[in-house]
């Protein structure tokens, strides 16, 4: 059985804690079994590559490392605050996510996400 995660792929969140707390960033991954997620600019791990053929160059990379969902907020695209989210059944009977804050409908999920 697969976990549920609070935020997903394009959500604008805030880090609650860590090394990077305060940061804002976009979702790039979502890793439900591993509750994590990769956000960008956040986190960020350096990784040495070697050169795999003969034009390729190695050298050190900076990419961004996963941490974990619940150290990371939603930020509403209304109020601009983080914010904790509901989930809410629209009159045509199809889920939303709501902002607790104002109120704000923040997306519809669609019946193939529901399930």
């Amino acid at each position: 059985m697969s976990s549920k995660v609070h935020v997903k792929r394009g959500d604008t969140v805030i880090v609650l804690s860590g090394k990077d707390k305060g940061k804002k960033g976009k979702i790039l991954k979502v890793l439900p079994s591993k509750q994590m997620v990769l956000i960008e600019g956040v986190n960020m791990a350096t990784k040495h590559a070697k050169p795999r053929s003969a034009g390729q160059q190695g050298g050190i990379i900076h990419q961004e490392a996963p941490i974990r969902s619940s150290k990371v907020m939603l930020v509403c695209e209304r109020c601009r605050k983080p914010t904790r989210i509901s989930r809410t059944i629209l009159e045509s009977g199809q889920k939303a996510r709501k902002c607790k804050k104002c109120d704000e409908i923040i997306d519809v999920i669609s019946t193939s996400e529901a399930k």
